[in-house]
């Protein structure tokens, strides 16, 4: 009997001293990944957001497909442009008026074009956009259309990915905590995500401890 009770007490110290260490040293642990995973991801998404930013610029509206974007940044062309200020006589005042008159005025020389790849995405593989880093075949989701401002159609992104994707591994009940932050240094909500379907909006929803959004 002496030395069951002492197994059954070993057994309950080593119950003990789990749970100790999955209550205190679990959740920094956890939170060691997180912040490693995020950082990822969210610089991914990043890629992303100047993508459709290009995407915009050179074709006036965003895309919901990453074949689509993938194929833009393979093909397409920023047009390089310079402002200048300048002035010049109004002639007519001249002659209607008999006074001099000058006029400040805005010229946009073209310089010439470059490539979007070669001016974003030097010395990075952009092929693969849609896969979410921390994993090997799970995708973002992304969607583009149209909201309405003062009677006009803007175009609007949004691309996300849910935090069980990215978490995935991890101790699930502190994943399910993860998905609940309401915080100002933190990811809040279940997903990681950029742009809007509702709002104009092209930002992140990550916090400036992750990194400045340009």
């Amino acid at each position: 009997m002496k030395l069951v009770l002492q197994i059954v007490l070993w057994v309950a110290i080593v119950v003990l001293v789990y749970l100790n260490y999955k209550a205190i040293y679990g959740p920094v642990e956890f939170n060691k990944e997180k912040e490693k995973r995020y950082a990822q991801v969210i610089k991914k998404m990043d890629k992303i957001r100047k993508a459709q930013l290009a995407h915009r610029d050179v074709t006036g509206k965003f895309t919901g497909s990453f074949d689509s974007l993938t194929q833009f940044i393979d093909t397409a062309e920023f047009t390089l442009t310079q402002r200048r200020d300048t002035s010049y006589l109004d002639k007519e005042y001249l002659k209607t008026y008999g006074v001099d008159k000058m006029v400040e005025d805005v010229v946009i020389d073209t310089l010439g074009t470059v490539m979007v790849k070669d001016s974003l995405f030097s010395n990075y593989d952009y092929s693969k956009l849609e896969i979410v880093p921390t994993t090997e075949d799970k995708k973002f989701e992304m969607k583009s259309g149209y909201v309405t401002v003062n009677k006009n159609r803007v175009p609007v992104f949004e691309a996300k990915v849910n935090k069980s994707i990215i978490l995935e591994g991890l101790d699930p009940e502190l994943i399910i905590q993860e998905k609940q932050t309401i915080s100002v240094d933190g990811v809040n909500g279940p997903y990681i995500k950029v742009g809007s379907m509702d709002e104009v909006d092209t930002s992140g929803n990550w916090p400036i401890n992750y990194g400045k959004q340009e």
